[in-house]
């Protein structure tokens, strides 16, 4: 019989050589001797790839390693447990990449945590900025009370799935290649209904509508998710419920638009207000606050109403209301108002003064583009 060689070695590691420094080496060698990199010789580097696997089996595991550094080859040739003649490249490809894919040989879970959920809610921005509290109903996959969520019958219990045995998973071969996927007899829990529960029909969850109460915080925007813990679907055989969000969306408000901490809104005026001034009322959210318009004033021109904006759910100071006046030109006038508006423009006309300073600010520079095309 051909002597043996070396476990550290073969995987190129000290013999004082960490748990994960042998697992990072075990990889390395796995994927240089991997069968397809080797298209000249696939058999030799088969052979190759069979020795650094039983070497990384052996000193992987503490006291099979311990009996090694002991004893050598002779102290773990009986303890290596494995199938005759040994494991094919297939069940090594599955360690070195099973827990990367996930799998690995692993049986998984029984319990899965359930599905999150959204919900999407719809809030005027008055309910955005005071916050407010609302009934939402949902529909949703809860743990069948009947069966606690074990699919079973009330009285009996899951078996061992005669498929897989348990494991969850099934291997399906193709030369050097293996496929592992979750058993179809028991989708991955390892287990078997024989007798399904008569409420959930061996699903363990069923369907219901479920009403909650929602507490919105003041200053939430379009965008803005909450969190409900555990108000999402109930967890597969047992498992903890996921989450609900509500999604929040503010509706188009017929006065106010809304950016950030700050509030918006247009404030039509009369042209004899813009001329000579006044005070006028104009809406915030708290009521109305009056506004003070100075004479002379452009359309346009914004005034700034300090703290009658939103305070925004993540903190921060108040924002406030900019209101932008625009100058309203009467309509359905009649001739004695024509004549006085007519009047009122021959005395504008003939002052010598320029009362449309911006009229006159875009003539001249109009005249001063032309200037430049024709000089």
């Amino acid at each position: 019989m051909a002597t043996k060689e070396d476990f550290y070695k073969l995987l190129n590691v000290d013999r004082n050589a960490s748990d994960a420094e042998i697992k990072k080496s075990y990889r390395s060698m796995a994927m240089k001797f991997h069968p397809d990199r080797n298209a000249d010789n696939p058999e030799a580097a088969e052979v190759k790839f069979k020795q650094i696997k039983e070497a990384y089996e052996v000193l992987s595991d503490p006291k099979k390693r311990s009996a090694y550094d002991q004893f050598g080859h002779a102290g773990v040739d009986q303890s290596m447990g494995g199938r005759p003649g040994g494991e094919g490249f297939s069940d090594i490809f599955g360690d070195v990449f099973g827990d990367i894919f996930g799998g690995g040989g692993r049986q998984r879970s029984n319990v899965q945590r359930g599905s999150d959920l959204r919900y999407n809610l719809e809030l005027s921005l008055e309910e955005a900025v005071a916050g407010t509290e609302t009934k939402i109903r949902i529909p949703v996959l809860v743990s069948c009370g009947e069966c606690k969520g074990s699919g079973a019958k009330k009285g009996s219990s899951p078996v061992i799935c005669t498929t897989c045995h348990g494991h969850g998973q099934v291997r399906m071969q193709q030369g050097f290649f293996s496929v592992q996927q979750a058993c179809p007899t028991c989708h991955g829990t390892g287990k078997q209904i024989k007798d399904p529960c008569g409420v959930c029909h061996g699903q363990g969850r069923v369907q219901e509508n479920k009403t909650l109460s929602a507490k919105i915080p003041a200053g939430v925007d379009t965008g803005d998710r909450i969190r409900l813990a555990g108000e999402g679907e109930a967890g597969e055989r047992g498992g903890p419920s996921g989450d609900l969000y509500i999604e929040i969306r503010v509706k188009e408000h017929a006065i106010f638009t809304r950016d950030g901490a700050n509030l918006y809104c247009e404030v039509p005026i009369s042209f004899s207000t813009a001329c000579l001034g006044d005070g006028i009322q104009v809406p915030t959210l708290d009521g109305e606050v009056k506004l003070t318009i100075p004479p002379e004033t452009q359309t346009g021109k914004s005034f700034r109403l300090r703290g009658k904006g939103v305070k925004q759910v993540r903190g921060g100071a108040v924002g406030d209301l900019l209101c932008k006046v625009r100058i309203e030109t009467p309509v359905q006038l009649t001739k004695e108002q024509k004549a006085l508006i007519e009047k009122l423009n021959e005395s504008l006309s003939s002052g010598g003064k320029q009362h449309s300073p911006q009229e006159h600010t875009w003539i001249d520079g109009v005249k001063n583009f032309f200037d430049k095309l024709t000089g």
